[in-house]
């Protein structure tokens, strides 16, 4: 026991000179993707027309190997992102010291432009699951996520961005709308928000509320990031319940929606995710030619 707690402790007793990190550069205005395994050789052969490039941290946290051999390749050709799934923001488990010091190395040899992660919970005494599991929206939460935030901030020496789940229940004792929760966790602790678009549709279908609400009550100048992916609908009991897999091309409602968040917030860095079923790369490029379309047509409009 006592091995596995020294191996943890509360990130907010390490000073930002261990990690040694300065500010990033801003991340251009333009349509990225995720960077998959499958598409390693093609970025670097064809060097597609994209904005910038977004990998998952947690498939570099190896000390060799080939992912990092690629990305050493592919860096120096595309601005990056850092998106990570396993720090476990909601938790109430001490901030795993493993897990950020793995995460400021890869950020000290990549130096990205932005590093997010989600608004979740995915362990609980030192064990993790494979899901981002959504928070009650209470002002304890609030309290608490807001903390964790900064200690992942002060350790990391800079800003991230904290990301909207896509969610398939609500806790009965939440008494704060997501939409307000993340305004003011951004106010508390300083991080911006990564918007994801997809997920705000799938949980307005499921919750049965309205998504443009969702996007007018968000603070646009606090969004550094959006997010574009492709959902399934699964049919249970006669009700139609949507599962955010990354898996499909966005479809038309999250188009039309995208299109809404950007001629309310202006033009944003935005990615197209598909992390499952994974297509060629051409059709990556394709969606975010689409998204980049997009963001060229507002930038037009208020130039």
């Amino acid at each position: 026991m006592q091995q596995h707690q020294a191996s943890r402790i509360d990130a907010a007793r390490i000073s930002t000179r261990e990690v040694g990190m300065g500010p990033a550069s801003p991340m251009p205005v333009a349509t990225g993707i995720g960077l998959r395994a499958e598409h390693y050789q093609a970025v670097l052969r064809d060097r597609p027309q994209i904005g910038w490039l977004e990998i998952h941290a947690e498939n570099y946290f190896g000390d060799g190997g080939a992912p990092l051999r690629y990305l050493d390749e592919i860096r120096p050709h595309y601005p990056l992102s850092i998106h990570c799934v396993g720090t476990s923001l909601g938790s109430v488990d001490a901030l795993s010291r493993e897990h950020l010091s793995h995460l400021a190395g890869l950020i000290r040899r990549y130096e990205p432009e932005l590093v997010s992660d989600h608004l979740c919970w995915g362990s609980v005494g030192g064990i993790y699951f494979n899901d981002l599991l959504p928070l009650p929206y209470t002002e304890e939460a609030l309290i608490h996520v807001s903390a964790r935030v900064e200690q992942l901030q002060e350790y990391l020496g800079r800003q991230v961005l904290v990301e909207n789940l896509s969610s398939y229940l609500q806790y009965q004792h939440s008494t704060i709308d997501e939409w307000d929760f993340l305004n003011e966790l951004t106010r508390r602790s300083g991080c911006d928000i990564l918007l994801d678009v997809n997920n705000i549709y799938v949980s307005a279908c499921n919750h049965g509320f309205d998504a443009r609400a969702f996007i007018d009550a968000i603070n646009g100048e606090r969004v550094g990031e959006v997010h574009l992916a492709g959902h399934a609908v699964n049919h249970v009991d006669g009700h139609d319940i949507l599962i955010d897999d990354h898996a499909s091309r966005v479809c038309d409602a999250v188009w039309e929606l995208f299109d809404y968040t950007i001629s309310r917030m202006g033009p944003k860095p935005c990615l197209i995710e598909w992390d499952t079923d994974v297509p060629e790369l051409e059709v990556l490029a394709e969606e975010a030619a689409r998204a980049q379309r997009v963001l060229e047509a507002q930038h037009a409009l208020v130039a």
